[in-house]
């Protein structure tokens, strides 16, 4: 490395290209989107804590998915609205790296949780009898511990062999946020490495926990094919839908972007999917839980009839 250069102290998130009309629309779509998303997972939480009949595991995970989406969002979304009001706007170096090692907790653990929160519905519907046994209060509270502290490691794991890469320029990040990838490729240093690293930890993490839950319900399905009763078959799938559906949307994004067909400019579009996954996907669950459950539609009506004057 040649000595006229100098360690980068900011980056520029670059953002997407478009007309200043554009971003202008944009800034005003995405901020009443992330309203939204904070609204509606607030009022998830809100009835959750507050509605002594939700007080049961696969609600106690559905508050930390909220916890989770809130987080999410709150990492990416406000630096990205400051970037479509003042493109290429700096962000110094430490907050970038507290950025990247913030969207990789909580990303991952949202996809942990996921797996802890189908073998929740695995339990309830295959084995009714033992469930409060098994899970216990503490055992909910351990799986959920575990979720967010091996996230954490395994985020800490791609830092540590990020932090010591040298950065001199160029500065440009092309994302709206400090993408692990987007960054290694200013690294001063070959980086070949690092990609295959972050990659193959990706892929693990993807096809582990999707295995997992596609064993769990395959176990649902037998067990409630052999339901006699039609009222109970809808309602052992009626509290496996809601869950299902978020699955879908966050490992349906997740294998488009890394395994999914390639057109046109790859880092364009994972760009766009990222966008999906930190501002819709967080926005989408708390609809799906309020709109596909019955108890939480049922826990909100209660505490909106409490709320009305008499």
């Amino acid at each position: 490395m040649g000595e006229n250069q100098t360690s980068v102290t900011e980056f520029l998130l670059l953002g997407f290209p478009l007309s200043p009309r554009m971003q202008v629309l944009l800034f005003g779509l995405f901020s009443l989107l992330f309203a939204f998303t904070l609204l509606g997972n607030g009022v998830i939480l809100g009835l959750i804590s507050f509605d002594p009949q939700l007080h049961t595991p696969m609600y106690f995970f559905i508050c930390h998915l909220a916890t989770v989406d809130i987080a999410y969002a709150c990492n990416t979304v406000p630096q990205m609205l400051a970037n479509l009001l003042r493109p290429a706007r700096p962000i110094s170096f430490a907050g970038c790296m507290t950025q990247t090692f913030l969207f990789l907790t909580f990303a991952l653990t949202e996809c942990f949780l996921l797996v802890v929160m189908s073998c929740d519905r695995y339990m309830a519907i295959c084995h009714p009898l033992r469930y409060s046994a098994i899970m216990s209060w503490r055992v909910c509270i351990t799986l959920a511990v575990t979720s967010w502290t091996l996230a954490a490691l395994l985020a800490l794991e791609d830092m540590v062999l990020l932090l010591p890469l040298p950065f001199c320029g160029p500065q440009k990040v092309n994302h709206f946020f400090c993408e692990i990838l987007a960054i290694l490729k200013l690294a001063c240093a070959d980086t070949h490495l690092n990609e295959i690293i972050v990659l193959v930890g990706a892929g693990s993490v993807l096809v582990g926990p999707l295995s997992a839950v596609v064993v769990s319900y395959g176990h649902i399905l037998r067990a409630v094919l052999k339901i006699q009763s039609g009222e109970g078959r809808r309602k052992a799938f009626s509290t496996c839908s809601s869950h299902l559906c978020v699955v879908g949307l966050f490992y349906g994004t997740a294998i488009v972007m890394y395994v999914g067909p390639q057109h046109g400019d790859p880092q364009e579009q994972k760009k766009y999917l990222l966008l999906f996954h930190s501002l819709f996907n967080p926005m989408l669950n708390p609809l799906i839980y309020s709109l596909r459950n019955r108890e939480v539609s049922a826990a909100l009506k209660r505490r909106l009839e409490k709320e009305r004057p008499s």
